[in-house]
Order: structure tokens, then C-alpha cells, then sequence
């Protein structure tokens, strides 16, 4: 298995423990626990704003119907003692996060003393908990608890609403257990955010910065959800908080569509398709305005028109994926993959009450989960098509140097050809004018190779040209570079000698090219060669050296062969015959 293939299967179980974690720990946690339905548990009030919290003990309670202009007015809740279950030991009061701005809780005891517990919006104190919730608890007194009471002051809407009885000591371990479970999904989402805009930053995909977006819009809900951003930012609690969550859950679906969609080749998609499904996440972010800001009115019926937009959106996008799938994109597949943890979850909370489940935490835990899982799929996704990608261009890139090559090798000996010499041998030309390192042509002729080919055929010269060219190979190296230049004419570019060293080395290539053995092919014929030596000049190129290495070639032939000519500074070509050169070896 590849190394992302157990990244994605590591990552798959991690999450999927820690969502069978919150599924035993949301129903076993939640059987000590009693919600507190608001039509059966709650007896309702409502007064102006200014009415102090003492009035609770004067206040005329209507325990049926619906309580009604409260928005903008104080609503008072109260559940008597024979509304509430059996005793529970130490008790804490659970009310998730809502729109108000100002929560004052009441516990009044058997002996008729009242013990108030507020907050508010900017100030919850150490009320507030993880998971969106907000925690009052009773004080310990002989006398038993009589009823609890419940005042809001401009409460957006009572539909918003989640209360629960638990035991003191089970709210604790809930708390560090969502604490704990956000945390862990916050970290994972914000190295995915990171991970995916530095990808797009390097690679230039625009849809990976849609993704990298939508996984920090994501953090970012999951950090207001959660309150744990109350750490940093205390003076956020309450409705900023709330309002806050609800236009970045609206700002994540817009992301997460732009992405899903940017990510398909426009040829695998028809633009009606993209073009309606866009138009659906514009109409969502336009609905994300009032349904954000809106504290009064019908709030629930702008977002139940809202959640049909969100659900014909969602429909959209996997009626895009789906035809992207069809018509081969592999980019689809991905994320229709990665897509259905999240579609399976919202259809699962959609379904499913969950509120009183996951310890309190409802469908939002679920969400954010989900939200992790896709965030983790699309990225080691990403990373497994560019991994991919990349492995092509190498294999392009490696086919196109090895073609190049071949351009500059002659395909009979293997050696460079006049082209690559020339452009292998450049560096070398310009050390002498920079540096002044003593660079020499040697210019190496067969000696009467048109009558080897009369003689014995042209496939014994082409094996002679071959024996001759492996000869030279051995010079190959940071000091010396071989080529065939045409024919049977060879080339030897060599570096770091001169003068009379250059002389002996040249001398030493004419012998062991007259030392390799052609029987096989020439019988007892001796092959020689004759060699044309010119020192490069500061201000020369290689045409100009080749010249010079030319002419000392020509005197080499017409002094005889088998022989090596030496082009003077002075421009005079002198051949030096065996006799002289042994003496000069001496």
C-alpha cells in the first residue's frame, strides 16, 4: 500500500473512532441527562426589558399556548418542581448558546429562597462551556430544589432554544470530552486549511485555494461553535458569537460548492450545470445577510426558504460530480468521495433528532467531524494527483533529456556527434579567456580508411570506427571530451596540459589507437591514425581552433602519417615524426 493510501486508511479509522466515541458517549452520556422540551417542561412569561428580576415571584405564568412578542421584550421561562425528574444529586443547568442578550437563571428552593445566575452577551464569565453551551449550577442547600426559572432578554427565537438537566459531575466530563473532540477536529481542519492554500500557492491550482478557504472557514466555525475561541476572546459570547457561526456555516457551503466545481475540467461539465449550480451558492450567500444580522421577525422561515436553497444546492453539486464522474474526470470521483461523509451526515441529523445527543453537542459535532473527514479526503486527494502529475512531468522531462541526447550522439559509435561536441566543449572555451586553463583540439584522422572499406566492406569499417571510438571513451571525464566529428575524423577536446606534456599525451593516443586489434575483422592490417593538435587562443572560438587543429592535421598527412602535428603559437604547424617524438619521450 502506498504511503497515502495509509495516510487516508489511518486518518479514516481515526475519525471513525472518535465518531463511534461521540455516538456511545452521546447515548450513554445523555441517559442520566433530562431535555427539557420548552411546550411541556416551561411555564412562559413575557415583560418590557426594564422589569427587574425580582418581579419572577409576581409574574402570572401561562403554561399553555406560545409565547409571543418577546424579541424584543424580556421572555420568562419556569418549570415547576413536579415538571422536572427525580432528583439527581448536584444538578447543572445546560442551555446551549443562543441570540440574546442577557440570560438570568433562577433556582428557587423549597424554603422560598432564589438564587440568581446571569450573563451576557460579551461577559459569560465561567459559565460557558465547550460545545456551545452554557452551564449554571445550583447551589448545594439542605432545602430542595422548588423550580427553575429562566429570563432572556431579546431573544431571537425561542425555536433556537436547547435546555438540559444533568448531573453535576457528568457536565464536567461531557465538557472536557467535547473540549477534547473539537479540539482534535480544530487542529486537523487547521493543518488541512494551511496545507491546502500553501499546495495552491505552489502549484497555482485555483481550486485547491477554494479548499484550503472552505477548510479555515470551517476552523473557524468550529472554533465559534465550540466557544472555544472564548479563551482568546471572551468578549465575543453570546449573539456575536452566534450570528458569527451562522454566516461562516453559510460562507462554508458557498466555498465548498465554488471549490467542488472549480475543481471539474470545463470539458467533463456543461456550463448550464456550473453556471446554475454557482448561481445556487450566489443565492446562498445572499440569504447569508439577513439570516445573519436578523435578531426580530420570523427568523425560522427565512431559514427554512434558506435550507431548501442549501439542499438544492448540495443536489447540484453531486448532479455535477456525478455527470464530471461519468465523463471520466478522476478529479469527481474524489470528491464525490469525500463529499458523502458530510451529505450522509446532514441527511443523518436531517432525519435523526440528535440535539440531546453527543453530550449536548447535537448535529453540530456531527457536522464538524464530517467536515474534518472531507477536509483530510481532499487533501491526501490533491497530494495523490500531484504526486501523480508530477511523476509525468518527471517521466516527460527524462524522455526529453534522453532525446536530446540521442541528437547529440552519433548512433554508429555512441560518441557525441559535431553538434554536441561543440556545445559540451562551450564551458571549456570560456575558462580560457576567464581563467586562463590551457584547452587543446586534438583533430584524429584514420589513416587510409576509404581503402579499409574497398578492402574489407563498409561493416568492417563501421566495427573499426567503433574499436576506435571505445579507445577514446577512456579520456572521457572532467579533463577530456570525445566525438566523432564526420567520417572517420574523431575529436578530442582535453584540459590542464600544454606544450610538450600535450605533445606526449596526443603521442600516446596515436599509439594505443595503433595498439587496438581489428583481426576479427581486418586480419593482420594494422589501423594507425594521424593527429592534428591546437592550443585554444583567449579571444578564439571553435571554429577558429578547429582551423588550426585542421591545418596541424593536413601537415601530419603530408608528412607522412601516423604522426602528430602541433599548431605553434605562432601559427606554424609542425609534424613530429616518430623518431623525434621517441627522442623527445626520453
Amino acid at each position: 500500500m502506498s504511503r497515502l493510501g495509509s495516510i487516508r486508511v489511518a486518518a479514516s479509522r481515526w475519525l471513525a473512532l472518535m465518531l463511534l466515541g461521540l455516538l456511545a458517549g452521546g447515548w450513554s452520556g445523555s441517559a442520566g441527562a433530562q431535555e427539557l422540551d420548552l411546550k411541556t417542561s416551561f411555564c412562559h412569561a413575557v415583560t418590557d426589558t426594564g422589569s427587574p428580576d425580582a418581579r419572577l415571584a409576581s409574574l402570572r405564568f401561562a403554561c399553555s399556548g406560545t409565547a409571543r412578542d418577546y424579541q424584543q421584550a424580556s421572555l420568562w421561562l419556569r418549570a415547576p418542581a413536579d415538571r422536572l425528574s427525580a432528583d439527581h444529586g448536584p444538578l447543572a443547568l445546560m442551555v446551549h448558546q443562543s441570540r440574546f442578550d442577557r440570560l438570568a437563571v433562577a433556582f428557587t428552593y423549597a424554603d422560598g429562597v432564589t438564587v440568581w445566575q446571569s450573563v451576557r452577551g460579551g461577559d459569560f464569565g465561567w459559565h460557558w462551556r465547550a460545545g456551545g453551551q452554557i452551564a449554571f449550577e445550583p447551589p448545594e442547600r439542605e432545602a430542595p430544589l422548588a423550580a427553575i426559572a429562566l429570563r432572556f432578554d431579546r431573544l431571537t427565537s425561542m425555536d433556537l432554544l436547547h435546555v438540559r438537566l444533568i448531573g453535576r459531575g457528568e457536565s464536567g466530563i461531557q465538557s472536557v470530552g467535547l473540549a477534547a473532540s473539537a479540539g482534535a477536529a480544530l487542529m486537523l481542519l487547521l493543518v488541512g486549511g494551511l496545507y491546502n492554500l500553501s499546495l495552491a500557492g505552489a502549484v497555482r491550482r485555483q481550486y485547491l485555494a477554494w479548499q484550503g478557504a472552505w477548510a479555515m472557514c470551517m476552523l473557524l466555525w468550529g472554533a465559534c461553535w465550540s466557544q472555544l475561541h472564548l479563551l482568546v476572546l471572551p468578549g465575543m459570547a453570546g449573539s456575536i458569537s452566534a450570528q458569527t457561526c451562522t454566516f461562516l456555516s453559510f460562507l462554508a457551503i458557498v466555498l465548498a460548492t465554488v471549490g467542488a466545481v472549480t475543481a471539474l475540467d470545463r470539458t467533463r461539465l456543461p456550463r448550464a450545470m456550473r453556471l446554475g449550480t454557482l448561481g445556487l451558492a450566489l443565492a446562498i450567500g445572499i440569504c447569508a445577510v439577513p439570516v445573519t444580522l436578523m435578531r426580530s421577525g420570523d427568523l425560522m422561515r427565512l431559514a427554512g426558504v434558506t435550507n431548501l436553497l442549501i439542499l438544492a444546492d448540495l443536489l447540484a453539486v453531486l448532479a455535477c460530480l456525478a455527470v464530471a464522474m461519468w465523463r471520466g474526470s478522476r478529479e469527481a470521483r474524489d470528491f464525490l468521495a469525500s463529499w458523502s461523509v458530510p451529505m450522509a451526515a446532514l441527511g443523518f441529523v436531517t432525519l435523526v433528532d440528535v440535539d440531546s445527543l453527543f453530550w449536548g453537542a447535537g448535529s453540530k459535532i456531527f457536522v464538524l467531524m464530517a467536515a474534518t473527514w472531507q477536509t483530510l479526503w481532499l487533501s491526501i486527494a490533491a497530494t495523490r494527483r500531484l504526486a501523480e502529475l508530477r511523476v509525468e512531468r518527471d517521466h516527460a522531462r527524462a524522455a526529453e533529456a534522453r532525446a536530446h541526447e540521442l541528437a547529440r550522439r552519433d548512433p554508429l559509435t555512441g560518441l557525441r556527434n559535431r553538434r554536441g561536441f561543440i556545445e559540451a566543449i562551450a564551458p571549456l572555451l570560456e575558462q580560457v579567456g576567464e581563467h586562463g586553463t590551457p584547452v587543446a583540439l586534438l583533430l584524429i584522422d584514420i589513416d587510409r580508411f576509404k581503402s579499409i572499406n574497398d578492402q574489407h566492406g563498409h561493416e568492417a569499417g563501421d566495427t573499426v570506427l567503433c574499436t576506435i571510438a571505445r579507445r577514446l571513451e577512456r579520456w572521457e571525464g572532467p579533463m577530456g571530451t570525445a566525438a566523432r566529428l564526420g567520417g572517420e575524423e574523431f575529436g578530442l577536446m582535453m584540459t590542464g596540459v600544454d606544450g610538450f606534456a600535450l605533445a606526449r599525451f596526443a603521442d600516446s593516443v596515436r599509439c594505443e589507437i595503433a595498439a587496438c586489434d581489428h583481426r576479427a575483422v581486418l586480419g593482420e592490417r594494422l589501423v594507425t591514425a594521424s593527429i592534428g593538435i591546437a592550443e585554444a587562443r583567449p579571444s578564439g572560438d571553435f571554429q577558429q581552433l578547429y582551423r588550426m587543429a585542421d591545418e596541424a592535421l593536413y601537415e601530419a598527412k603530408r608528412s607522412g602519417r601516423d604522426r602528430i602535428s602541433l599548431r605553434t603559437r605562432t601559427g606554424e604547424a609542425v609534424a613530429m615524426p616518430q623518431a623525434e617524438r621517441l627522442q623527445a619521450s626520453s
